[in-house]
C-alpha cells in the first residue's frame, strides 16, 4: 500500500491510496468511515487522478518537476552549498547562508525548513507541474551570483 500525492502534480487537492494487495483494501473504506476520515463525496476527488493517469500525464508532469529540481540542485552544488539530505524528487533542501536566503526570498516563494546554526539554514525548494524553465533559469542565475567565494 502506498499513496500518490496530487497537488504538486496538477490536482486541486488530495492523495490517492493505492493497494498492491487487494486483500488489504476489502474493508478500508468502511474503516475510514468509522473513524470519520472518509470524505462524503470523496469519489469526486478520484476523478482528478483518473484524468491525471490518462496517457501517463501524471508521470509526464512529475518527470518535468523532478528534472527542474535536479537542475536547481546541480546549480546549488556548483555554487558550493551543501544539502540537508539528498533527493531524487521535486523537493530539495539546500543549506544556505541566511543572507542568501533573504536575497532569494525577495523574488521566490519558499520557506526555511530547519535552522542549522547562527548564519545558515536549510530551505525547502519545491518544483511542480506549473514550474517553467524561465523560473528555473532565474533562480539558478541568482544562486550562481550568491556562490561561496573560492
Amino acid at each position: 500500500m502506498f499513496y500518490i500525492g496530487g497537488t504538486k502534480n496538477g490536482a486541486l487537492v488530495g492523495e490517492a491510496i493505492v493497494f498492491k494487495n487487494s486483500q488489504l483494501c476489502s474493508e478500508f473504506d468502511y474503516v475510514l468511515k468509522q473513524r470519520g476520515a472518509l470524505l462524503a463525496k470523496g469519489r469526486v476527488l478520484g476523478i482528478q487522478f483518473y484524468e491525471l493517469f490518462k496517457e501517463d500525464l501524471y508521470f509526464v508532469l512529475a518527470e518535468k518537476a523532478n528534472k527542474y529540481a535536479a537542475q536547481i540542485a546541480e546549480a546549488i552544488k556548483e555554487a558550493g552549498y551543501e544539502f540537508l539530505t539528498e533527493s531524487a524528487t521535486n523537493q530539495i533542501f539546500p543549506i544556505m547562508p541566511k543572507t542568501v536566503i533573504s536575497s532569494l526570498h525577495e523574488k521566490f516563494a519558499f520557506y526555511v525548513w530547519k535552522e542549522i546554526d547562527e548564519s545558515r539554514a536549510a530551505v525547502s525548494l519545491i518544483t511542480s507541474w506549473a514550474t517553467d524553465q524561465k523560473s528555473v533559469d532565474e533562480i539558478i542565475e541568482d544562486i550562481k551570483n550568491s556562490s561561496i567565494p573560492e
